[in-house]
């Protein structure tokens, strides 16, 4: 028996309850019904190139979770906006590097290892030309997106390297990025 099953304190690793994260994994594993999610964000306009997007809610196992968040977007100004909130393309990347950052925090807590440290930059080029319509030649997007991991804790280089090959392999925000997300619009008028 381990130490803290004796004081029924929780195996929390890099602030993660290591012991919940475990009973969620072999929960989906005996129940793929609790492995279902669903996410949904409504993006109002609000003057200008600003817009609110309102999270309420999710869902896991087919449970709805009740949740209040706002996330205000804007432009720069260089490009129509009021420069009051990071842009699309800004909040695109955050999304990225703190879905690899859930991953690596997770990945790390399973394995026993303990972050000191982790940063994530990412980069990437978007051509105007192809965003303002002038050349439909040009992609109106990123093309690549480069990403620099700096990690440090109490694993070796290989646990490390173990862990990182881990998160690129299952982290949903990798794989939307990497793969073609079928999206498909409903216009309503009025």
């Amino acid at each position: 028996m381990n130490a803290n099953a004796r004081t029924n304190e929780p195996n929390v690793v890099n602030g993660l309850n290591v012991d919940d994260l475990i009973a969620l994994i072999e929960g989906v594993k005996g129940d793929v019904s609790k492995a279902a999610t669903s996410w949904r964000v409504a993006t109002s306009w609000q003057g200008q190139t600003r817009t609110r997007a309102d999270v309420e809610e999710f869902s896991i196992g087919g449970q709805n979770v009740s949740r209040r968040f706002t996330i205000d977007i804007d432009e720069p100004r260089e490009l129509g906006g009021s420069n009051k909130f990071a842009n699309p393309q800004e909040h695109l990347i955050a999304a990225l590097n703190a879905c690899i950052t859930v991953g690596y925090v997770a990945q790390c807590a399973v394995r026993g290892i303990t972050l000191e440290s982790l940063q994530i930059e990412t980069a990437g080029e978007i051509d105007l030309r192809g965003f303002l319509g002038i050349d439909p030649q040009v992609a109106n997007g990123y093309e690549s997106l480069r990403y620099t991991v700096r990690i440090k804790g109490s694993g070796t280089k290989e646990q490390f390297a173990e862990v990182h090959d881990a998160v690129m392999a299952t982290s949903p925000n990798v794989y939307n990025l990497a793969n073609a997300v079928v999206l498909k619009s409903t216009l309503v008028v009025g």
